[in-house]
């Protein structure tokens, strides 16, 4: 059987590339791609090949292919369904028949949409995220970054009880989406200060300087930005230490210490998912791209906008 996937082959540049599909292993399904979604910020340091050599371990993908930087098979936002029409959500790249190893295919809910489901990754770094904060009912809670991550992170504080949760933008835009998950929204220059917790998701040095300085005395700053290979200038002088402030990496390769031993990548997932019911979350997708047409439209998905969909089949 013939397979065909979507590889980036030379920075900024990607092509499709047919491979013969061997039979499933043992442990293994078969899965017919339905929707892949594009995780715009890792997913555009890998395409320009801007992934540091001293993290090409690191960031691989569980089921990628080929090898940092070129040629290679990545992405991590699958939903397929198998021979008896059970859907799956598998961190696999964009390929329209692959195999999975059935430990790392999590059963979609009904309930969920399969373009809906696509935002499962990004939910679960979400999850991850607030695992990591410990945020508590009545904080003051400021998210910089309304991009898909920083807007589920937003959706996840807005439900815990007393929580004041703010996102930040340059792109008043994003109020739209912000509103309809339940938070405020505020330009920069109207963001709140003193805040009991700050989510820096922006991958900027600006945005990490703003988190700083909106962080009330004895604060934490979540960081989920990647850098890939910029260094971006971090402001430690001035009064970072007299306000006694923190900064907390986080990263979804590994379940936060808080539930580690408590909850596996697997569970974490599979709650991603459930979480997903929520229609409110289809304000997060962007008008879908065909299979076919993702080497000519990858530079401009990955621009900008908020979850790129991509299907599969007629």
């Amino acid at each position: 059987m013939k397979a065909r996937a979507f590889w980036t082959v030379a920075p900024g540049r990607g092509e499709i590339r047919a491979e013969d599909l061997r039979p499933p292993a043992p442990g293994e399904i078969r899965l017919t791609m339905i929707a892949s979604g594009i995780s715009r910020g890792t997913e555009a340091l890998v395409f320009a090949g801007r992934v540091p050599e001293s993290q090409f371990q690191a960031m691989r993908a569980p089921l990628m292919a080929g090898a940092f930087p070129f040629p290679v098979k990545y992405g991590y936002c699958a939903v397929g369904h198998d021979e008896s029409g059970a859907r799956f959500f598998v961190l696999h790249p964009h390929q329209d028949i692959f195999h999975a190893p059935e430990a790392l295919a999590v059963p979609v809910p009904d309930a969920v949409p399969s373009a809906r489901a696509v935002l499962a990754a990004n939910m679960e770094t979400a999850l991850n995220l607030l695992w990591d904060a410990t945020p508590l009912p009545g904080m003051r809670v400021l998210v910089i970054g309304a991009g898909v991550l920083g807007l589920l992170t937003g959706a996840l504080l807005a439900r815990i009880p007393g929580i004041e949760a703010t996102l930040c933008d340059l792109d008043p835009a994003r109020a739209t989406q912000a509103r309809a998950l339940g938070c405020r929204f505020a330009l920069p220059d109207a963001a709140p200060r003193d805040q009991d917790l700050v989510f820096h998701a922006s991958a900027s040095a600006a945005g990490l300087a703003h988190a700083l300085r909106a962080a009330g005395d004895e604060a934490a700053i979540i960081e989920a930005s990647w850098y890939g290979d910029a260094a971006p200038v971090v402001p430690l002088g001035e009064d970072f230490h007299a306000r006694r402030l923190r900064i907390i990496a986080s990263q979804v390769g590994r379940v936060a210490p808080a539930m580690r031993g408590r909850r596996s990548a697997r569970a974490r997932l599979a709650l991603a998912l459930d979480l997903l019911c929520d229609p409110v979350f289809d304000a997060l997708l962007e008008p879908v791209t065909r299979f076919e047409d993702l080497p000519a439209a990858m530079p401009r998905l990955l621009r900008g906008g908020l979850c790129h969909v991509i299907t599969y089949g007629a």
